[in-house]
């Protein structure tokens, strides 16, 4: 089974890869795709389908396209669907700044990571799986691995950030593993049956 991807993020595609081994996963750099799509949606569902609908349409292909984010309580939910661009510059390094300078003078740290996957199906039917992690966001960055807000990112259960623990470790317990793995129970068990 091949399924397009919906991304350039090299580490959600290793991560989906080791999730998902028995399906060829195929994505916009494989397919020298440079398009820019504007993620205009309120909610992560909708920006998901936003992509999931656009490259459907251009390959003909089944996709899967997935918005995911960093929700933050006394924030009022920033930074959100703006996750990925909540810096001017964009950047991993700017926009985890951002957050602890907005984080600098608050006790209450309460957040949560969010995926929204939107798979869209051989018949063009679309179907949603949402995985939800909380944590905390910690004052400083701990770790090296992950990218994005890992560093930031605390799970008490664990005792680590995203970015202290391995990606096996990461694998068992994301938001986006766990809609991943929503997302592999519907292929094995009813996708393939009703093909």
């Amino acid at each position: 089974m091949k399924i397009l991807f919906a991304t350039h993020n090299n580490h959600k595609v290793s991560e989906i890869k080791n999730m998902l081994p028995e399906v060829t996963i195929v994505t916009l750099d494989d397919v020298q795709d440079e398009d820019e799509i504007e993620e205009t949606g309120l909610t992560f569902s909708e920006n998901a389908a936003i992509k999931a609908r656009y490259y459907y349409q251009k390959y003909h292909l089944p996709v899967i396209a997935d918005d995911s984010g960093l929700v933050v309580t006394a924030l009022n939910g920033e930074p959100g669907v703006h996750s990925a661009r909540y810096s001017p510059s964009g950047s991993y390094a700017a926009n985890n700044q951002l957050l602890l300078e907005k984080m600098a003078n608050i006790s209450h740290r309460e957040a949560y990571f969010i995926t929204v996957i939107c798979f869209i199906d051989n018949f063009g039917k679309e179907h949603y799986f949402t995985g939800k992690i909380t944590g905390t966001i910690t004052k400083e960055e701990k770790g090296t691995s992950g990218f994005g807000y890992d560093p930031l990112f605390y799970v008490p259960e664990f005792r680590k950030t995203f970015a202290e623990m391995s990606l096996a470790e990461k694998n068992k317990i994301s938001h986006r593993a766990l809609a991943l793995n929503q997302f592999k129970y519907y292929i094995q068990n009813i996708f393939q049956k009703n093909r």
